[in-house]
């Protein structure tokens, strides 16, 4: 099957997917933490009579039992050796259940594991491991493939570039979002979308996650998108485990008057997650038969896209700029810093430019001699630690320019594409296969024209070649290109005639680098503004300027005053007032995650007289402290949450040698586990990084914990608290347990619960001292409990 024909299905109908694999399996015997993938093997009539249930219930599409079938999350079993045969028994499986009428969809889950800077699993690892078991799928048969209950934007992209690998497949990629509508990792339904979207899949929306209701407010952030084929498959609300039995409160009918609504908002497949039977597939078919897909207005609007959000540069608005800071040509001690592998002047650079206000980071790292493409690499990593804003990816080196675009999580920008064929053939295809932006130069293997009707022509070129490799000219910008005046006087003319030209001729947007203008001559600043300002009267859609120039600012919102931009003068008011060079301090480089820089930060404050055990408690704690506080407002999100934590630690490391062992107390012992039957470690290793970080002593005894171990570390620790984590509603019971078993056993150590499917309500009921949503929430909770203990 083609993408296209998926798109021509949905074009005529509403695609009904199965529902939960896992609660049938469940219900039928399969016990906690063990590994549904297994029964492709050993009960293989078990997953066939499920998909027969579904199928019966009206489902078109079913999905093989393979969520977890991915070499890392198998490995946890001790099964990677067993992915191919897993991966083809559940396409056979589900092949001989669905017969010719239904479609077969292989299922790709995550891999359990974050992604680097984030995690410690590579994004190579997580590709390969992607691109592996979509083979096997594929090789036996699946119609298309479903990559779902994603949390992380840039592991999504991973398993979707590794996916289309294999030509074109329908792919259907599925996010799942928390309660604040974002994903664990910050991004939210419009972006995710976007650039989903942008990359090559089929259809983009939303699983697991909540309730049928709550999906409906993601589903209208991720139509905004426009012409976006959209699905929807929620669980059937929270669990309950009442009495130890897991149950769902929301019914089929409930699920199937959401359906409808969901329908009207834009989804074109509906199905069902966690707690989902053939009951509720059923009344979601039967609800929808009557409904027409909905039409689609595609929004084409020129974008581009961090982790977390979407820029629009549309010509309405303040002009957004790209800052050209991080560049070494001509600046040697960034050069040099780049060259031996010092990124802490590159960070420093991105920093200083977003508080500018800069929109877009163009990020060089080109120096002579370097592996370019592992400095790229290394740059753009670093970068997205610090601020999350979009990059533009400036290299002539296509090897570099698709490691820059590889590693960053959103929608960048290439920089640059000149006419020559040889370079088209090159860039061209990376920017389809990312789904990257394009800026185009208006030279060819002849050089830069001397007219703006020549550049035109060159401009031309670029878009009908970009056109073929499926590039929308909406998100091509054309760089005119300026020379120094001080030597080619007369072009600076023909660049402003050639902006307005092309811009009228071609419909594309335009670009333009603006400090070579001034090359060579004096008062480069007063030049630089002045031909920013005239460019942006001849409709220059994104100029890349020096944001620490205040000239430069100054006349770029001046502009935007004097052409309507700005309509109520605020950006121009305010200009004037943005701190452009401020020092960084210990505790800004701890907040914003800059663990680059943090030894050198840490050994001023030192040398400034502080104690180590100072610097500790009023500016790293307290640091952390207001990056907990930006956490449970919205303004950050997990990534800048373990970025922060990291540099913490860094400094922490680098000042505690430093002090005398008396000194040196803990605020607390706590134990932490993942109950008995469950594998998932992700949210508990950032609580064990948080708590560390706040002062105290973490036992960490893994994944998959038995009630009797947990306890015998707690009682040898003297432990304050017992931290229990459990991500599967048929491992969340085993807290429980636990809880059981500490009252019996007359231990003091206050326990407290989390975990995906987790609520305050279950940890009432089964005891708990107390429910921690998150790694920020669990060390306030802490904090309190050890204080009242002690």
């Amino acid at each position: 099957m083609k993408s296209s024909e998926l798109i021509e299905l949905l074009k005529e109908k509403i695609l009904i997917f199965d529902g939960a694999m896992g609660t049938m399996l469940f219900k039928n015997g399969l016990s906690p933490g063990s590994c549904p993938e297994l029964l492709n093997i050993e009960f293989p009539n078990a997953v066939e009579n499920v998909h027969r249930l579904y199928i019966n219930a009206g489902a078109e599409v079913i999905e093989t039992n393979t969520f977890g079938a991915n070499r890392i999350k198998l490995s946890a079993f001790g099964i990677a050796d067993k992915v191919k045969e897993l991966n083809y028994r559940a396409v056979e499986i589900a092949r001989k259940a669905a017969g010719t009428k239904v479609l077969v969809a292989g299922s790709i889950g995550p891999t359990g594991k974050l992604i680097f800077p984030l995690g410690d699993l590579s994004f190579d690892e997580a590709y390969a491991a992607f691109k592996e078991q979509a083979g096997y799928l594929l090789e036996a048969g699946a119609d298309l493939i479903i990559i779902e209950t994603m949390s992380d934007l840039q592991e999504m992209r991973a398993a979707l570039l590794a996916v289309k690998e294999f030509g074109d497949i329908p792919v259907i990629c599925q996010m799942t979002y928390e309660k604040n509508g974002r994903t664990i990792t910050g991004s939210d339904p419009e972006t995710a979308a976007r650039v989903l979207s942008a990359m090559g899949a089929t259809v983009v929306g939303l699983n697991c996650s909540l309730g049928p209701e709550e999906a409906i407010e993601i589903i209208k952030k991720m139509a905004r998108a426009g012409g976006v084929y959209l699905s929807a498959q929620p669980n059937a609300g929270l669990p309950d485990t009442k009495g130890g039995v897991e149950s769902y409160a929301v019914t089929p009918e409930y699920m199937a008057k959401y359906a409808r609504e969901m329908v009207r908002l834009g989804v074109s497949v509906v199905g069902g997650c966690c707690g989902t039977t053939p009951e509720h597939i059923k009344a979601i078919s039967e609800a929808v038969s009557d409904l027409r897909p909905p039409l689609r207005f595609p929004d084409r609007r020129c974008f581009l896209a961090c982790r977390t959000r979407t820029l629009y540069i549309e010509g309405r608005g303040p002009t957004p700029f790209v800052g050209e800071r991080i560049n070494p040509t001509a600046r040697k001690k960034l050069a040099e810093s780049i060259k031996n592998g010092d990124f802490g002047p590159v960070i420093k650079e991105a920093e200083e430019q977003v508080r500018a206000g800069a929109s877009i980071l163009d990020v060089n790292v080109g120096v002579p001699g370097i592996d370019e493409a592992s400095a790229m690499a290394k740059a753009v990593e670093s970068i997205q630690r610090t601020v999350d804003v979009p990059l533009s990816i400036d290299s002539s080196n296509p090897e570099a320019i698709e490691a820059g675009l590889k590693y960053f999580c959103g929608r960048a920008i290439i920089n640059s594409v000149d006419g020559s064929k040889d370079k088209l053939e090159k860039i061209l295809p990376l920017a389809r296969r990312y789904g990257a932006a394009l800026i185009g130069l208006t030279l060819d293997e002849s050089g830069i024209p001397e007219s703006a009707e020549k550049r035109l022509k060159v401009a031309q070129k670029i878009v009908e070649y970009a056109e073929k490799y499926g590039i929308d000219r909406n998100f091509i910008f054309i760089d005119c290109l300026c020379l120094a005046a001080g030597v080619h006087q007369n072009q600076a003319i023909e660049t402003l005639k050639a902006i307005s030209l092309i811009k009228k001729e071609l419909g594309v947007k335009t670009v333009l680098g603006i400090s070579n203008i001034s090359h060579g001559l004096p008062f480069r600043k007063t030049l630089n503004a002045a031909f920013l300002s005239m460019a942006i009267k001849e409709g220059l859609d994104l100029p890349i300027i020096d944001p620490l120039s205040p000239e430069v600012i100054g006349a770029l919102r001046a502009s935007d005053l004097l052409t309507d931009r700005d309509e109520r003068g605020e950006y121009y008011v305010f200009s004037g007032r943005v701190e452009k060079t401020s020092e960084k301090t210990l505790k800004d480089a701890v907040i914003n995650g800059n663990a680059e820089n943090i030894k050198d930060l840490a050994d001023l404050a030192l040398k400034a007289g502080h104690s180590p055990l100072d610097v500790i408690n009023e500016m790293v704690i307290p640091a952390l402290e207001e990056v907990g506080k930006k956490y449970e407002t919205g303004e950050f999100f997990l990534p800048q949450l373990i970025a922060a934590a990291e540099a913490a630690e860094m400094a922490f490391s680098h000042l505690r040698p430093l002090i005398s062992s008396e000194k040196q107390k803990s605020h607390g012992t706590v134990v932490l586990a993942t109950v008995r039957g469950d594998i998932h470690d992700i949210g508990k290793n950032i609580v064990k990084l948080m708590l560390s970080n706040n002062g105290f002593n973490v036992i960490d005894l893994g994944v998959d914990v038995p009630e009797e171990k947990i306890i015998e570390a707690a009682i040898e620790s003297n432990a304050d608290i017992i931290g229990l984590s459990a991500l599967m509603t048929t491992t969340m019971v085993r807290m429980k347990d636990v809880v059981d078993l500490a009252k019996s056993r007359g231990i003091p150590s206050k326990i407290i619960v989390g975990g995906a499917v987790v609520t305050e309500e279950f940890a009432k009921m089964i005891g708990a001292d107390g429910y921690a949503p998150d790694a920020v929430s669990a060390v306030n909770l802490v904090k309190k409990l050890v204080k009242l203990s002690h």
